[in-house]
Parts: structure tokens; C-alpha cells; sequence
């Protein structure tokens, strides 16, 4: 370093306003928070900006789905009390079939049974007057009743077995007694010993019927 340089060191600096002003720049000045304030940026207020929105938004969502819940609470007791009265239909329903059905089967017969009465009635006077009548009187009364009672099993649906042959039809026919024969080749119906009967297009009961079969050949 040289001489000058130490002299101009030496020396001392002039004092400058600029430089004062340029410190006071620099320095922070403090400022005291007062007791029951805070330093925290206030929250706005909750009736306005977009959190009062927001509320509002929600309010009105929730009556919106309380009234929902509401109508479907109604709806689900209505179909309840609907679910409820069909039940109980279908209940006395089953109730007045099953006493129209023991009605039935205890009952259907009445009709057919008051006019098979009138037979009755008539079979009982003529075995009343048997003995005032002649042989021949009294014969064709028992003839009456019986075409009479013929004609009440025709109203009803009951009609005889008519054999079409002489062939056995083990369907329609019981063979009650079996006898061989040498003049058949195959079962044929020699006797009718109980007329079978259809009811409509069923079977009621066979016919009670004698058959003979082919006579078994003997090895010579």
C-alpha cells in the first residue's frame, strides 16, 4: 500500500444527509399490537360471499330430501296397507273354497239321489200292492221302474257297456270265470254275468264276464 493511500485512509469521511437517509430506510420500525387484537385477517361474514351461498345450497337440499323421504315413507305404508288387504282376500278366499268344495263332495249328489227317491218310492208300492195284483200287473210295473230308472242313469251320463264281438277286452272286461274250449282260437266272452258301465267317456265298472280260451294242447 502506498503512502498516499494511507494518507487518504486516514482521512476522515465528510458527514452526508443521503447516507442518514439511506439508514433510516433500512430500519424496521415496530409497531405494538394492542390487547384484544388480532393479527389474523378477519373472516368475512357468514350471510354473504360464498360460504353463505354454500349454506343456502345445502338447506335446500336437505328439505328436498327430507320431503323425498317423507313421500316415500307414505308410498311404502300405502303398498303396505295394500299388501296387507290383499292377504287378507286371498285368505277368506281360500276359506270359502274349501267350504264350497266340502259342500260339493258332501253334496253332489242331491239331484241325482231325489230323483233315484222317486224310484225308490215306486219300487216301494208296487211291493205294497204285489198281493192285490196279478202276476202279470205286477210284472210290468217292475218293468215301469226299471225303464224309469234306466233313464234317470242316462240323464246322469251312466250308460252300459255294449259288446261290439264276441272278443274279450280285458280294458273293459273281468273274466270272473275262465273255461277252456277246442271251437276258439283266441279268449272270447261267452257270458255276460254283470253289465259294465261307462260314465260319460269313463270307466265306472267292468262287465263281470264267463270267457273261454283256447283248449292247451297235450305232448304227444
Amino acid at each position: 500500500m502506498s503512502p498516499d493511500d494511507l494518507e487518504e485512509k486516514g482521512k476522515k469521511r465528510p458527514f452526508d444527509e443521503s447516507d442518514a437517509l439511506e439508514e433510516a430506510e433500512d430500519e424496521v420500525e415496530y409497531e405494538p399490537i394492542s390487547e384484544g387484537e388480532d393479527s389474523s385477517e378477519k373472516a368475512p361474514p357468514a350471510s354473504g360471499g360464498p360460504h353463505g351461498e354454500e349454506d343456502k345450497g345445502l338447506k335446500s337440499k336437505l328439505k328436498k330430501r327430507e320431503a323425498e323421504n317423507r313421500a316415500l315413507k307414505k308410498e311404502n305404508d300405502e303398498l303396505k296397507d295394500k299388501y296387507l288387504r290383499a292377504l287378507a282376500e286371498m285368505e277368506n278366499l281360500r276359506k270359502r273354497l274349501d267350504r264350497e268344495r266340502t259342500d260339493y263332495t258332501q253334496y253332489a249328489l242331491s239331484e241325482f239321489l231325489r230323483e233315484a227317491l222317486v224310484v225308490l218310492d215306486n219300487f216301494e208300492r208296487a211291493l205294497k200292492t204285489r198281493n192285490e195284483a196279478d202276476g202279470k200287473s205286477f210284472q210290468e210295473g217292475v218293468e215301469l221302474i226299471y225303464r224309469q230308472f234306466q233313464e234317470l242313469l242316462r240323464k246322469n251320463g251312466v250308460r252300459p257297456i255294449e259288446p261290439v264281438d264276441k272278443k274279450f277286452d280285458p280294458a273293459v272286461q273281468h273274466a270272473v270265470l275262465i273255461e277252456e274250449s277246442g271251437e276258439v282260437e283266441e279268449p272270447e266272452v261267452a257270458e255276460e254275468l254283470q253289465r259294465g258301465y261307462w260314465i260319460r267317456d269313463r270307466l265306472l265298472r267292468p262287465a263281470m264276464v264267463k270267457v273261454l280260451v283256447p283248449k292247451k294242447r297235450t305232448e304227444e
